[in-house]
């Protein structure tokens, strides 16, 4: 697992174009005994075993998933398996993701051949392509070209390593576990004019900065306090030149939230709030909401197993079933749309940097960050035990 992780950090792939992770995978499952399935979301995996006693295939369904994309950054590790493509990072731990799936495979392929799999059953490892891609992800994409239909599933798993929290611990929530991600676009359109001449304009940065300032009052009067609701502003553009009022002005929002009424209540909030200041300050506006991941929302029957079946491998004391929600988003909140299941975290420790639990020594999507080796056969050894649970075992 540690070769297979480090070659596919050493050759990181962006979104839909991760052709040579997707031959490792699709080669490693065939010479496994999988049924091989290629070029779903163009990139995307799929390795089928059914199995069953007297020919009895109809038993239960489990789909195990990992992600497979780096992301558009520069690594700064200065590890001997750093990074050799410019600008592509695995700053994300999906190159420790799939190599877990992969050694479990290993293993579920010799047990499928040694006829040691338990009562009858399918088993779906699903290789994803392109999480990091935001609302037009791999996991919907997959999705949308069939997945769910071509491999059915009465279950499905997903993990993610979470630095900070101690190696090879896991972490498990019920219901609403991570946030959902929108974005938003604001154009206020005014009319140009001289700085020296503001009465001949009509200033588009006005109501940008208004509704900056205003745009926070929807957390705070339009949300129920125990609920979590972000609203971050993170660009504003305007104008080119210091003594000239710009014609127009932008905004660009990541709104997010743990429940999907709060989601309903910030889009509708925020609309108005634009329309608002937009007309108070008489100019035009245009806003464009792009709906991104929704709310992550796990089964609490299959948080159960998961978290009994993590401390019957490691021990009570390395298990939390109540993990904090995070704020961050994720596309398998698209699967667990269509498929009861659980999503879950595996500590990826402090990387040698120390760090609290919460805050961790350095976080994903950071150029000094890396996958902790040590967490490969927790996580293989975690996806085999659930399996064979999962399956009667």
């Amino acid at each position: 697992m540690k070769t297979w992780r480090r070659a596919i950090h050493q050759n990181p792939e962006l979104g839909f174009d991760e052709v040579a992770t997707s031959k490792l995978v699709a080669d490693s499952l065939a010479a496994w005994g999988f049924e091989v399935h290629t070029g779903i979301a163009a990139t995307g995996v799929v390795g089928v075993l059914r199995w069953g006693k007297g020919g009895d295939k109809s038993g239960p369904r489990l789909g195990l998933r990992a992600d497979m994309d780096a992301l558009p950054i520069q690594e700064e590790t200065g590890l001997p398996w750093a990074s050799r493509n410019t600008g592509r990072m695995h700053a994300c731990g999906h190159d420790g993701h799939t190599a877990i799936l992969l050694g479990a495979a290993e293993v579920f392929g010799r047990l499928h051949r040694e006829g040691q799999l338990p009562g009858s059953g399918t088993l779906n490892l699903i290789f994803q392509p392109a999480e990091e891609l935001g609302g037009g992800g791999g996991a919907k994409r997959m999705i949308d070209e069939g997945l769910f239909e071509r491999f059915p599933c009465d279950a499905i798993f997903g993990l993610h390593n979470y630095p900070g929290v101690p190696t090879g611990h896991f972490r498990f929530r019920p219901g609403p576990f991570m946030a959902s991600s929108d974005k938003v676009l604001v154009r206020f359109d005014g009319k140009g004019g001289h700085g020296a001449l503001p009465h001949m304009a009509v200033d588009p940065t006005l109501p940008a900065a208004a509704t900056i300032l205003a745009l926070q009052s929807i957390v705070g009067r339009n949300v129920d306090p125990v609920d979590m609701a972000v609203i971050s502003v993170g660009r504003m553009t305007a104008g080119k030149a210091y003594n000239v009022i710009p014609g127009s002005a932008e905004l660009e929002l990541s709104v997010r939230a743990l429940d999907p009424a709060v989601r309903d209540r910030l889009e509708t909030r925020i609309c108005e709030l634009v329309r608002g200041q937009a007309a108070a300050w008489g100019v035009d506006c245009d806003i464009r909401y792009e709906r991104g991941y929704p709310v992550l929302i796990n089964s609490a029957e299959h948080v159960r197993l998961g978290a009994e079946v993590a401390r019957a491998l490691i021990g009570e004391d390395k298990v939390k079933d109540d993990a904090a929600p995070l704020s961050g988003s994720e596309d398998f909140a698209f699967m667990l749309q269509q498929v009861p299941g659980c999503y879950l975290l595996i500590g990826n420790g402090d990387n040698g940097f120390g760090g609290g639990e919460h805050l961790g020594p350095c976080s994903v999507h950071n150029p000094h960050y890396d996958f902790n080796d040590a967490c490969l056969a927790p996580g293989a050894a975690f996806w085999v035990a659930l399996a064979r649970r999962f399956f009667g075992g």
